[in-house]
C-alpha cells in the first residue's frame, strides 16, 4: 500500500499528538508492506530533522505556514487530498483529530485522539473555538472511510457524541519508547538550573489547562514533607497564573516550579529526576505521560477518569481528582512507602512492555486495509 501521512499540524509545540504522529511514522517506515510519504509545512522541519527516520520517508513541503491560519487550513483540507491524488496514494492518514472532508480517489483515515473540547468546554477554549471544533469533527467523522481511536474510552465517546457505527472505528493504542542508551540532558545541571537540588520532585507533564487539574498537585504540597516540590513544565497559560496565585495563597510559592517549554533532552532528564509522576486530569483520550514515566522507572499516581485506568492498569495508584484527600494520600504513599514504590516501578515496566510503536503500526496498517476495502465496497453500490 502507498500511504500518505499529513503532518501539516506539526510544529515545535505540537505536544503529545505530535510525538504520537512522529513515532507512528517511524514505526511504519520500518515495515516492508507499505510505501510511506508525508506532507508538512516548513514549521515542521526542525522537528522532523531530529527524527531517526528523517531522510527515509519521502517528504513534501507545503507552502502554507501554521502561522498563516487561512493558508494552513486550505492546505489541510484541500492541499493534502490533492497531493495524495497526485502521488497516487492508496490512503491519506490525518493523525491529529481532524482531516479533509473529501479525498477523491484516496481512502481517508483520521485519528481521533480525544473529544476533550466537548467535555471541558470553556476550560479548553473559547466558545467559538469549541463550536468550530465541533463542526469540523462532525464533518470529518462522517466522511472518513475509517476512524482510529487511541482508547476504548475515546471510541465509546465518538460513538456516543456523533452516532458513528462502532464497526467504522478501530482502537489503535499508542506505544511508548524509552531508549536507555539515549543521551539525556545533564540531570545535575537541570536540577541546579531549576533550583531542585536536594528536593524530591512531583512531576506533571501536561498542558496547563483547568481540566488537567494541576491545582490538586499544588494543594497537595501542604500535606507533603517540606522537601517535596511540584514541577509543572510547559508553555505559560492563563491557568498557570491561577496556579501561581493558588501557590501564593497556600504559602507554597517556593515549592512550585514552572519551567517553560523544554527540549526533548531536558524533558528526558526531568523524568529521570522525578520521584513520582502525577497526572490528575479529568479527561484524556490516552495519557501518554503515564506510560512515559513508567518506562523510565518513575512510579505513577493518576486520575481514575476517562482513559487513564485503561492505560495505567494495575501499575499506578488511582485517585478521584475531585477528592483532594485522596490525591494527598496517593502522593504521600508513593513518596513515603518504599514497598509501594518498588511494586509500582516493577508493575510499570511490565505494563509498558505491551505498548510498542511496532504494534501501533501493525494495527494502523490493518485499519488502512479496512479503509481501502470500505471505499471499494461503497464504489460498487
Amino acid at each position: 500500500m502507498r500511504i500518505g501521512i499529513s503532518l501539516l499540524f506539526l510544529g515545535e509545540a505540537s505536544g503529545g499528538v505530535g510525538r504520537h504522529a512522529c513515532e507512528l511514522v517511524g514505526a511504519l517506515a520500518q515495515r516492508d508492506d507499505v510505501a510511506l510519504e508525508a506532507i508538512a509545512t516548513r514549521d515542521a522541519l526542525p522537528v522532523l530533522r531530529r527524527e531517526a527516520w528523517h531522510g527515509e520517508v519521502r517528504l513534501h513541503i507545503a507552502t502554507a505556514s501554521r502561522a498563516a491560519r487561512g493558508r494552513y487550513v486550505l492546505a489541510a483540507y484541500a492541499g493534502a487530498p490533492a497531493w495524495a491524488l497526485r502521488r497516487r496514494l492508496d490512503v491519506l492518514h490525518s493523525p491529529a483529530n481532524i482531516g479533509p472532508i473529501a479525498t477523491p480517489g484516496v481512502a481517508s483515515v483520521i485519528t481521533i485522539h480525544d473529544l476533550i473540547w466537548s467535555h471541558a468546554g470553556l476550560d479548553w477554549g473559547t466558545a467559538a473555538e469549541v463550536e468550530t471544533m465541533r463542526r469540523a469533527t462532525a464533518a470529518c467523522v462522517h466522511r472518513a472511510d475509517r476512524l482510529l481511536a487511541d482508547s476504548d474510552w475515546t471510541q465509546r465517546d465518538v460513538i456516543a457524541q456523533f452516532g458513528v457505527p462502532a464497526d467504522r472505528i478501530d482502537v489503535v493504542l499508542a506505544g511508548v519508547r524509552a531508549d536507555p542508551s539515549r543521551e539525556a540532558g545533564n540531570a545535575t545541571a537541570l536540577r541546579r538550573r531549576l533550583g531542585l537540588d536536594g528536593r524530591r520532585i512531583v512531576l506533571c507533564v501536561a498542558q496547563k489547562r483547568p481540566y488537567k487539574r494541576q491545582e490538586s498537585i499544588v494543594r497537595a504540597l501542604a500535606a507533603l514533607p517540606a522537601d517535596v516540590v511540584a514541577v509543572l513544565p510547559g508553555a505559560a497559560t492563563p491557568y498557570e497564573d491561577e496556579l501561581r496565585r493558588l501557590a501564593a495563597d497556600l504559602g507554597v510559592t517556593e515549592r512550585v516550579v514552572f519551567p517553560p517549554w523544554l527540549s526533548d533532552d531536558d524533558l528526558e532528564a526531568l523524568y529521570r529526576c522525578a520521584d513520582v509522576c502525577a497526572f490528575p486530569s479529568l479527561y484524556e483520550g490516552f495519557g501518554l505521560p503515564v506510560l512515559e514515566a513508567m518506562a523510565r522507572g518513575v512510579p505513577v499516581a493518576c486520575s481514575d477518569r476517562a482513559s487513564l485506568p485503561e492505560v495505567a492498569g494495575d501499575a499506578a495508584l488511582l485517585f478521584d481528582p475531585d477528592d483532594q484527600a485522596g490525591v494527598d494520600a496517593a502522593l504521600r504513599q508513593i513518596l513515603g512507602d518504599e514497598p509501594t514504590r518498588a511494586r509500582l516501578i516493577k508493575a510499570g515496566h511490565r505494563r509498558v512492555a505491551s505498548f510498542t510503536w511496532a504494534r501501533t503500526a501493525e494495527q494502523a496498517v490493518e485499519s488502512y486495509r479496512r479503509a481501502l476495502a470500505d471505499r471499494g465496497r461503497r464504489r460498487l453500490r
